[in-house]
């Protein structure tokens, strides 16, 4: 029997009967990781557990978290649609996510509240469901080191001080990494993020002021 041939990465984890006729818009110029990722079944994709999710960020290789395949195509239908819709992904995050009128700080990095916004992760990685993914978006700069691009010494201290001082009261079991600057998907506004395991949902409800994920909106 001929060998059957795989199917282009942009017909996988789509039903048979919504195959669209040729590569959608919103996949056309992704990168090889991503079709690679995308083109892969969601069956034989494996939720990252707690010690693996710990391990990762001790030995900062954070650039290995990826989203589940048929998320990763719905995280990039939906920037497409951003772009189209707000000009950028930054204008989305900022006057719609975060609300903010304004991007200058009022004070020292975590001195004032109204200067820091927890949100859920819109689009999360591939995790245990008992892991949540917030992220802390700041209105103050937090340094990284020019040729690393991770965080210097302090500003990695700043982080932890605060992590703990917010997070970890509620959290038995936590971790936080900030993307090194090569990672990030939105340079112009600062943030970090934290991983949370089995995190009580009324902390969660209270902390992110009741938010939810752009992923469990989105058509």
């Amino acid at each position: 029997m001929p060998k059957e041939e795989p199917l282009p990465f942009w017909k996988v984890n789509v039903p048979q009967a919504q195959w669209p006729g040729e590569c959608p818009d919103f996949l056309r110029d992704i990168s090889e990781k991503d079709q690679r990722i995308i083109g892969t079944p969601d069956e034989e994709y494996t939720l990252l557990t707690w010690p693996e999710v710990r391990e990762l960020i001790r030995i900062d290789r954070i650039d290995t978290f990826h989203r589940v395949p048929s998320e990763l195509r719905r995280y990039r239908a939906f920037t497409y649609r951003l772009v189209k819709e707000y000009g950028s992904i930054m204008n989305f995050i900022v006057n719609e996510r975060l609300q903010w009128t304004s991007l200058q700080p009022r004070g020292k990095p975590f001195e004032v509240d109204e200067d820091i916004k927890i949100l859920y992760n819109d689009w999360p990685y591939g995790l245990n469901p008992d892991i949540v993914h917030l992220v802390v978006w700041t209105k103050f700069e937090l340094e990284d080191d020019e040729e690393t691009g991770r965080c210097t010494a302090e500003s990695r201290q700043e982080i932890e001080n605060y992590v703990q001082k917010t997070f970890a009261p509620h959290v038995k079991e936590l971790a936080w990494f900030k993307n090194w600057k090569s990672l990030k998907s939105v340079h112009a506004v600062e943030h970090f993020h934290v991983m949370l395991y089995k995190p009580d949902r009324d902390f969660l409800k209270q902390i992110t002021n009741g938010d939810v994920p752009m992923t469990d909106k989105f058509d």
